[in-house]
């Protein structure tokens, strides 16, 4: 049957909002990092998120653990977000294992932690800095000068309707690089510009698990998924299990399942995947019941809201950071935070090759004890664009070093950065590609970045 599509033009007027030194899309880690830390340069700054709350994959995607924050000798993963689990840590909000070793020491360690005490601790961060924050407002499209690569404004939508927000600088934190997309930017697409697509998962979080007996990570847990299995608990045969951190006395967030070939800029993808989601995680509720010592009275609390994606849009930037950079262990002159956790390009599909093959690119492409890279400034930056910064899971990467700079620790670094360098830009009328790095360097290690 034939489908006659029609282009309607649709007009509307709506109120402009004006006088905003820096606008961030995006309240995960990055905009957290990138609001605050620009609104203590002195910025006044808007920070509109789609959900109810700050944290984005932390609080909304229950991804409730911050990847490694130390190379075994030292805490590399420093400034805004160190400050965050310090201020967890001392409120109580972390594991209770965890020690303040686990970030500031310990090689490729995870730090758990309490959702809602992220929630909390983001609230209060953004309140003391001045940050005027929206939730449940959405970015849907954006005013650009694509030829002279200038950001004049973003169009917003919430429930009081739409409006249009004037303001000198712009920082997309969406993960997706939606604002960065709706301007006209160049970015390259897992699936599209590249063979596959990182699979998906939605975690959950559990309680009633007996900790004394539960051990993390569990050794034989390939068998075990092996035999759910054949035994018809599992309907796929997923090999790879991150597995259940504990987060509380007796409850724990499980990065379990994979929803593989969903492609995060389809709403049909996404909508489907988050049912096929909530399937996956009663099954491994069930195989934790069934086969996992100390998870026999496990009770699943809920799935998340956010599903978690791996990977969709990466910018093209200034720069395009590389495996070799990575296993060189470069650094660079305008490198705005340095990170070691090993590449972390998740299987594929369920077939024992593909399984074969993550764990032993995670045992060679993997950093040394006391070693990093760097991550250059120029990554934030689209390429040739004036008033425009990316931070996150979107910077431009290839899609190895995506896989291991991809997480909160490094997002919220880049956030950081993104953050100052916009209120430098705002304060000394400097572009984002003419930007005095050295300058930003030495206000970054001042906030307390580790840039050695």
């Amino acid at each position: 049957m034939d489908t006659i599509m029609q282009n309607h033009i649709y007009t509307r007027s709506i109120p402009v909002e004006d006088g905003y030194d820096v606008f961030v899309a995006g309240g995960g880690p990055a905009g957290c990092a990138a609001a605050v830390c620009a609104a203590r340069q002195g910025a006044r700054v808007l920070l509109v998120e789609g959900t109810g709350c700050l944290g984005g994959m932390g609080t909304s995607g229950l991804v409730n653990a911050f990847d490694p924050m130390a190379d075994g000798e030292k805490n590399i993963a420093a400034g805004f977000i160190r400050e965050v689990v310090e201020t967890m840590y001392k409120r109580g909000f972390l594991g209770p294992q965890v020690t303040p070793d686990f970030w500031e020491k310990r090689y490729h360690v995870w730090t758990p932690f309490k959702a809602e005490g992220l929630k909390i601790v983001l609230d209060d961060l953004a309140a003391a800095a001045g940050v005027e924050v929206r939730f449940f407002t959405r970015l849907i499209d954006v005013d650009a000068d694509t030829g002279g690569k200038r950001a004049r404004g973003a169009v917003i939508n919430n429930v009081e309707g739409s409006s249009y927000i004037r303001a000198k600088t712009f920082i997309d934190c969406t993960g997706d690089a939606m604002f960065a997309a709706l301007a006209g930017v160049p970015c390259r697409e897992a699936g599209r510009d590249t063979p596959h697509i990182m699979p998906c998962t939605l975690a959950s979080l559990h309680a009633g698990i007996d900790w004394d007996r539960y051990e993390f990570p569990f050794k034989g847990s390939r068998e075990l998924i092996e035999r759910a299995h054949a035994d018809g608990v599992l309907t796929q045969c997923d090999r790879h299990l991150p597995g259940m951190s504990r987060t509380g006395r007796g409850t724990g967030y499980l990065n379990g399942g994979h929803v593989f070939n969903l492609n995060a800029l389809r709403v049909k993808d996404l909508t489907s995947g988050m049912m096929r989601g909530r399937k996956i995680a009663r099954e491994y509720l069930e195989m934790y019941r069934r086969y996992f010592p100390g998870c026999e009275n496990t009770e699943q609390i809920c799935t998340a809201s956010l599903m978690g994606v791996r990977e969709s849009r990466r910018i093209v930037g200034e720069y395009e950071l590389n495996f070799d950079d990575y296993m060189a262990r470069r650094q660079f002159p305008d490198q705005i935070a340095v990170f070691n956790k090993f590449v972390d390009i998740h299987a594929y599909d369920c077939s024992l090759g593909e399984y074969e093959r993550l764990c032993k690119e995670i045992a060679e492409a993997k950093l040394p004890q006391g070693s990093h890279m760097g991550i250059p400034y120029r990554v934030l930056v689209p390429r040739g664009w004036q008033n425009l910064w990316v931070a996150g899971r979107c910077a431009s990467t290839d899609v190895k070093v995506q896989g291991s700079i991809r997480v909160m620790p490094a997002a919220a670094m880049m956030g950081q950065a993104a953050g100052t360098a916009a209120a430098q830009s705002v304060a000394r009328k400097e572009t984002a590609t003419a930007l005095d790095t050295a300058r930003l360097v030495a206000t970054l290690r001042e906030d307390g970045a580790y840039l050695p």
